[in-house]
């Protein structure tokens, strides 16, 4: 598993106990392990939310409401002319620019 190191802050009440309780060795597997759990968590109460709005009748009804509408409703930014890129000059030439001819 490919893994990335990432910084942290944390309160120094919650840093002081973290540094006693868990051996230097085992805070990265520690955290992780903590991390996953409540990601996990997390996506369990989503899909428990999901389930309880799907058994609602007006979510159901809006639903409803939009597998009604055709399919091939054309977007407002569909044909029109594309616009070239244009930089704003408020204040005059980018620091790139200036770096560039130094």
């Amino acid at each position: 598993m490919a893994m990335r190191k990432m910084t942290f802050t944390l309160p120094e009440e919650l840093a002081v106990r973290f540094v006693r309780k868990v051996p230097a060795r085992q805070r990265s597997r520690y955290l992780a392990e903590a991390l996953a759990q409540r990601l996990a968590e997390r996506d369990r109460q989503l899909i428990r939310a999901c389930e309880i709005a799907n058994r609602d009748p007006e979510v159901r009804a809006i639903e409803n409401e939009f597998e009604s509408l055709p399919g091939d409703i054309a977007e407002p930014w569909a044909g029109s002319p594309a616009r070239p890129p244009t930089r704003r000059r408020l204040v005059g030439p980018s620091r790139s620019n200036r770096r560039l001819r130094n």
